[in-house]
């Protein structure tokens, strides 16, 4: 795959965005029936699903076969880790906030950068992820009670998938898109299941539905952005996750009538300038 198609990555990672609004909805959905270990352990048993045929085609052994299986398992691991906290956050505050903050990846991106690889922070940097934190705390609203807890959990969504985007932008150097989201999906079925010992609850047909469409716009969503950012440098196509946030808050209006007030709007505009500048102002990191 060349690497120098930034409409063709634009457009690949805009659908992912759909996807991850779609899956947002349904989860908003399957959550008011089920606690939140079972609804990330079904999203995720219902991605790997989908994939289960495929792998069989393709072979088990060509399909994992890998000389990164620990930079796999710390993007799995993170990932994973962000959708707990994601899901949280999307079943207790308003969608468009929730995909909102698990979006703020961009402006912890370059603090991974400093501590994992040494990377000096540059001043525009610095600026862009200030405006963008001024913008987090008008989203929190400190002292406002339970949103503002709901929306730290949130906001950690964004810290672990920043970590995640790291390693996936390694990955997508040297591991095909189907053997990234094949290595998550397997992860993250297997560790979600643990959970399952204490919170069982056996969830409904039209739950499981839910959960079943979760999965497969969540592995589309998956095989989309890992496609799309092979396609070009995340400082150029990275900006159109963003797109996430505008299709979440059509699906928050329609379907639950939520109109943010002006703090969150407010909110919402400096951190995607902000998560815009700092992707322009410096290539997304990679693992050596």
């Amino acid at each position: 795959m060349r690497a120098d198609h930034p409409a063709h990555g634009a457009l690949l990672v805009s659908c992912a965005a759909l996807m991850f609004a779609s899956m947002g909805v349904l989860i908003r959905f399957a959550s008011q029936d089920l606690p939140n270990e079972m609804v990330v352990f079904f999203r995720n048993l219902f991605g790997l699903l989908v994939l289960l045929p495929l792998v069989w085609r393709q072979g088990v052994s060509h399909s994992l076969k890998t000389a990164y299986p620990l930079l796999h398992l710390l993007r799995s691991l993170c990932g994973l880790a962000a959708m707990y906290c994601f899901f949280y956050a999307l079943a207790n505050m308003p969608l468009a906030s929730a995909v909102l903050l698990n979006f703020t990846a961009p402006l912890f991106i370059p603090f991974i950068a400093l501590l994992w690889l040494k990377e000096p922070l540059g001043s525009r940097v610095v600026a862009a992820i200030l405006v963008g934190f001024v913008g987090v705390l008008f989203v929190l609203k400190p002292g406002s009670g339970l949103h503002s807890q709901v929306a730290l959990i949130g906001l950690a969504s964004g810290a672990f998938a920043a970590v995640a985007m790291v390693s996936l932008r390694r990955l997508s150097h040297t591991e095909p898109p189907f053997r990234v989201v094949v290595f998550y999906g397997i992860t993250c079925t297997t560790v979600s299941s643990l959970p399952l010992l204490w919170s069982w609850q056996t969830p409904g047909s039209e739950t499981l539905l839910q959960l079943a469409g979760a999965g497969v716009f969540a592995t589309a969503g998956q095989y989309l952005l890992s496609k799309g950012y092979g396609y070009a440098p995340a400082a150029q196509i990275g900006p159109f996750t963003y797109t996430s946030v505008v299709f979440a808050a059509g699906y928050g209006w329609f379907f639950w009538q939520e109109i943010p007030d002006w703090l969150t709007a407010s909110g919402t505009l400096l951190i995607i300038l902000a998560g815009i500048l700092a992707m322009r102002q410096r290539k997304v990191v990679v693992v050596a």
